[in-house]
């Protein structure tokens, strides 16, 4: 045995303590790892049902009833995502919004609407934790999305959205941190 450690009392008791706090570190790790495998196994899922059937019938309906009452109908709406049906009917929007904890993903169902994206926001300001306003984004893209369109909006990326007649459109969006 080292010399030190007979002279060091701290160091003894130290020397000692190691293994037996490495073993408990094993245990509770193996514990942690059989509670997610056994999670896993279940299939149980993270929020909200495993699954969630939308039918062409059933989002045809809900089509439907939106186009005669323009608006939204949230089909998923979770911590982790949300999807929405929409339809909308000559709207512009004010300013060009930014999220910080979500992303989007458009699909353009009927008609057209354009989207102006990216570019550097002025005069933005902080309305709610992670969601933000500003008049103007200098630079930013202009896309005239139609029918069977996709666009893929990254948050943190300000867009804003004007509908000239008509647009009925699915918004997935995928919400929480990004691990790094």
């Amino acid at each position: 045995m080292n010399i030190s450690a007979i002279q060091n009392p701290g160091r003894r008791r130290f020397l000692r303590a190691v293994p037996v706090a490495a073993a408990a570190g094993f245990a509770l790790t193996d514990a942690s790892l059989l509670t997610l495998h056994a999670a896993a196994q279940d299939g149980t899922p993270a929020g909200g049902p495993s699954s969630q059937l939308f039918t062409a019938e059933t989002l045809r309906s809900d089509s439907k009833a939106l186009d005669a009452s323009p608006g939204n109908n949230n089909l998923v709406d979770d911590k982790t995502f949300t999807m929405v049906l929409t339809t909308e009917k000559t709207k512009t929007g004010k300013e060009f919004e930014w999220h910080e904890g979500r992303d989007h993903i458009f699909q353009i169902l009927e008609g057209s609407t354009i989207y102006e994206v990216g570019g550097t926001p002025k005069n933005g300001r902080n309305v709610k934790p992670g969601e933000w306003l500003a008049p103007e984004s200098e630079g930013a893209n202009t896309n005239t999305l139609n029918k069977g369109d996709m666009l893929v909006i990254r948050r943190g990326t300000p867009h804003k959205r004007t509908t000239k007649e008509s647009v009925t459109f699915t918004l997935i969006s995928p919400q929480g941190t990004v691990n790094a």
